[in-house]
């Protein structure tokens, strides 16, 4: 394995290159929200994993379509076409309202045209697109690391859905919150939910919820986290492992720090206790038909 699988994202660090690849994330994700049919749960606006970085899915637009991709390894922004047109534009320290007019433009000059509501979501204070000249750094280091981290962890995402044969979710990057995220379905409608339409539709029904971000609001470091919607009761003081993963009162959810996982003998395994450890308490406490949803052991 690599050495820098699992290396250190210290917040603090690298936090204002994290700061602008959100918002950097969220104009080519409101690009893919304006573009892409409306799957459940938004899975469609979602971007996924790359050998190279992160990508829209196939986007539709007329009887063409198109996808966005950042490659984090030569640090460029690719806007790819089914008919064999392609432009990039180049990963540097820019602010957002550069990013998002140099973006806004390309598609226009590509024929590929969109309007988005250039209002980032799911953040305190937000600044429109064209307005940013806030965040503006792009340290190429730090965002290929953090890459890397994204597809080692997705690997063990990917790796415990595939015990799961109900209703889940593709390990794939909500760019709102900056996050990885895998979600399992018991199949049952949940009570409904107040907020925002997206968070009203995303917890339709019951899910499980394991994901990585690095880090925002009362956390300030890299996590991996757990949580139940509806959250049944007796979660909270729930056994999980390993012994660094604890319940955070005030963000409702099991946590386990990165660093916890990166420096342990074993760090696949250790994230695997927690995602096995936190889906059983509360797929059990949550009365799911683990029978039904659960792929039977084979004996050997």
């Amino acid at each position: 394995m690599s050495s820098t699988a699992w290396a250190p994202l210290p917040f603090d660090e690298w936090r204002d290159t994290y700061s602008t690849l959100h918002m950097w994330t969220q104009v080519v994700g409101k690009i893919a929200l304006a573009q892409a049919p409306p799957l459940n749960h938004s899975w469609g606006v979602a971007l996924h994993l790359t050998a190279r970085g992160l990508s829209t899915y196939l986007l539709p637009h007329h009887t063409r379509s198109f996808a966005i991709e950042f490659d984090f390894v030569r640090h460029r922004l690719i806007v790819d076409t089914c008919d064999g047109s392609a432009q990039v534009l180049p990963l540097v320290s820019q602010s957002v309202a550069e990013f998002y007019t140099a973006v806004m433009s390309l598609l226009e000059r590509m024929g590929l045209g969109v309007r988005i509501w250039s209002l980032p979501a799911e953040i305190p204070d937000p600044i429109r697109f064209e307005d940013d000249t806030v965040h503006h750094t792009y340290d190429p280091a730090w965002a290929n690391r953090w890459w890397l981290i994204l597809t080692q962890v997705a690997h063990v995402f990917t790796e415990r859905r595939a015990e799961f044969i109900g209703k889940s979710s593709p390990a794939h990057f909500f760019w709102g919150a900056f996050d990885l995220a895998a979600t399992r379905f018991s199949g049952r409608l949940a009570p409904p939910r107040e907020g925002p339409r997206f968070m009203r539709e995303a917890y339709s029904h019951e899910v499980i919820s394991h994901g990585f971000w690095p880090g925002s609001g009362p956390l300030r470091e890299a996590a991996f986290y757990a949580y139940a919607v509806p959250e049944p009761d007796g979660l909270k003081t729930a056994p999980v492992e390993p012994p660094a993963a604890y319940y955070h009162r005030d963000l409702g959810e099991f946590i386990l720090p990165y660093d916890a996982v990166r420096t342990s003998p074993n760090p696949e395994a250790a994230l695997r206790s927690f995602i096995d450890s936190t889906y059983v308490s509360a797929a059990t406490l949550g009365r799911w038909d683990r029978a039904a949803l659960e792929r039977p052991a084979i004996a050997v």
